[in-house]
């Protein structure tokens, strides 16, 4: 019985560019999943694997890391978003790097994108259709960081980053019956998170259980790396991660340190391209 083959992202700003080097890797070498889910930056940039566009995301996050209206200061200051919503998801897309819509849409991969829902606190997964206008509002939902990001508002309903509620849905995946999985960790395999400074929920106070889900999300966050990894011991998991800490910050203006995180995804996803072709033949 040929086994239902999942890949799973995980965010985490620009340390996903080490996930689009390994996912570029795939790309080359005829590598693909069945079907896709994607966090924050793990859709952000994992969409274009979808659209095979191999080298987009490092090129435009190159080309683009000193343009105000890109990321930084002066955006979050003058659009209420650390990462300019217009500019990363209209007028790349758009105008300045198109993205390939036509090839996404073709693309049989389902792929979904986690979002929290502000209200709630809880992970909303949606499945992206043709990489059109709505598939952007549920991926910029997606890596809208909380103080750094307005709250997306789709359908009358307001969003947030999906790292908050379900950071590495391995589990989501499984449910929708992919029994063997891939996973893309963006920190090293022994990383544990610590718990978040008590006085960063304070501005959140008007959404309680974001608040909430923010305080708690690193007792969520070590769970699942947990869980991850014993379900690699049960074998039907296969997980890709740094072999050091990425030590590379959301607001990076260095190209050649965008270029070295994006190198060390090719190199690891390189380095296994032999164990995961295994692993996903094995009966």
């Amino acid at each position: 019985m040929t086994c239902k083959k999942g890949l799973v992202l995980e965010g985490g700003a620009l340390r996903g560019l080490f996930t689009m080097g390994v996912l570029d890797t795939f790309l080359e070498n005829s590598i693909t999943f069945d079907g896709a889910v994607g966090v924050s930056a793990g859709v952000a940039f994992g969409c274009n694997y979808k659209s095979e566009q191999i080298g987009r995301a490092i090129r435009y996050n190159k080309r683009f890391n000193n343009d105000w209206h890109f990321k930084g200061w002066r955006s979050l200051i003058t659009t209420g978003d650390l990462f300019g919503a217009d500019f990363c998801y209209n007028r790349i897309p758009n105008e300045l790097d198109p993205f390939d819509r036509e090839s996404f849409k073709n693309n049989k991969m389902d792929f979904w994108a986690v979002a929290t829902d502000c209200e709630t606190g809880e992970p909303v997964y949606h499945k992206l259709s043709d990489g059109g206008d709505e598939d952007m509002l549920w991926i910029r939902a997606s890596a809208s960081m909380p103080l750094a990001s307005r709250p997306v508002e789709i359908d009358n309903r307001k969003y947030l980053d999906g790292g908050l509620a379900d950071s590495i849905p391995l589990e989501f995946m499984q449910k929708q019956g992919y029994d063997r999985n891939l996973v893309i960790l963006t920190q090293p395999i022994d990383y544990v998170k610590s718990a978040y400074k008590t006085i960063l929920t304070v501005p959140l106070k008007k959404m309680p259980n974001i608040a909430r889900t923010v305080k708690d999300r690193h007792i969520m966050y070590n769970a699942q790396t947990a869980y991850v990894k014993s379900q690699k011991e049960k074998g039907n998991t296969f997980i890709i991660c740094p072999p050091a800490p990425l030590n590379i910050g959301s607001l990076e203006r260095n190209a050649d340190e965008m270029q070295r995180v994006y190198d060390t995804g090719r190199k690891t996803a390189e380095d296994c391209l032999g164990e995961i072709t295994s692993f996903f033949d094995r009966k």
